[in-house]
């Protein structure tokens, strides 16, 4: 009788161990996950952080360029109005880094594609004023322009690998089962703007 509830007993002592040991495995787990999930999801917004950057360069070195083409005489006000104003709204598209949504991403990429519209516009028309072609200061912004558009690739590319990095782990098994309850979930990829493959890129070239 004795050894029927010892042996009970020690079977209930094992199961409870056995539960308290998995406890502690989860715990475990979820604690690594949350910690590597942080710093990948700190990553990819410091990486975003240098996206924004980089476009900022970009919208101060185009303002810059306007008020050197404003110098000039007779030039097509039309045409620097829209670079104006399509700065003046890529400018005022604002991103939280820590909750950026596909509507949002689509908003900043529309904005930033009206201004590169209307900046290649821009250098096209200049073709047409030889003596603001050979001004020194707008030859300097234009190179320093073409500069910064390839950073500007090359840092969005970095932030999408540091996304993709970021969105695999709180994917893959067992790690999709503690996204939800600490509260991570999918970062935003730039995309390709649609008919990109086919649009020319802003021509620096004036030679």
């Amino acid at each position: 009788m004795k050894k029927g509830l010892f042996a009970g007993l020690g079977c209930l002592g094992i199961l409870i161990i056995g539960i308290v040991v998995l406890g502690l495995i989860g715990v475990f787990m979820a604690y690594s996950f949350n910690n590597k999930a942080v710093v990948l999801q700190e990553d990819a917004q410091t990486a975003w952080s240098n996206v924004e950057s980089a476009y900022q360069r970009r919208s101060d070195l185009i303002g810059n360029l306007v008020k050197t083409v404003q110098g000039a005489a007779d030039f097509e006000r039309s045409t620097l109005k829209e670079v104006i104003e399509a700065r003046s709204k890529a400018t005022s598209v604002n991103i939280d880094p820590s909750n950026i949504t596909p509507g949002q991403m689509a908003q900043f990429q529309q904005a930033q594609s009206g201004l590169s519209s209307a900046l290649s516009r821009l250098l096209v028309t200049v073709e047409r004023y030889p003596d603001l072609k050979s001004n020194q200061n707008f030859l300097n912004l234009q190179t320093q322009l073409e500069g910064t558009e390839n950073r500007i690739n090359v840092e969005r590319n970095r932030y999408n690998e540091q996304v993709g990095t970021y969105n695999k782990h709180i994917k893959v098994l067992p790690n999709s089962l503690f996204a939800d309850v600490l509260g991570f979930s999918e970062m935003t990829r730039f995309k390709a703007d649609e008919g990109a493959e086919k649009t020319p890129d802003v021509d620096f070239d004036f030679k």
